[in-house]
């Protein structure tokens, strides 16, 4: 599923910037003047957008995270920018946790 993401990110987003490129458009001009760069952009946070919110279900379902819905719903309110890397920290935490409370590769239970 990732791969797949990563070849529709690449050939979506490199389509506006061979439009601009062909147009000779100043890239990020084009962020003001809606040319190719927006469409660029846009393809490009979608598809983090989409990577990103998989990753949480399926990393959080692994690490045993509960309310993995609440990053994707809250990230359409708020911003995937601020989601994503709470879902990190949080994740960071489970892992702590995790770690904390399972013995060391190799070492048995007491």
């Amino acid at each position: 599923m990732f791969l797949v993401l990563a070849i529709i990110g690449l050939v979506g987003t490199w389509t506006y910037n061979v439009i601009a490129i062909l147009q000779r458009n100043d890239f990020v001009g084009d962020w003001f003047n809606n040319g190719p760069a927006v469409g660029s952009l846009t393809t490009d946070l979608l598809i983090m957008a989409v990577a990103g919110c998989a990753f949480i279900v399926i990393e959080g379902r692994r690490l045993g995270m509960r309310h993995l819905w609440a990053y994707i719903a809250f990230s359409g309110l708020t911003a995937i920018a601020f989601t994503f890397p709470l879902f990190l920290a949080n994740r960071e935490r489970r892992l702590t946790e995790l770690g904390a409370t399972e013995p060391a590769e190799g070492m048995a239970p007491s």
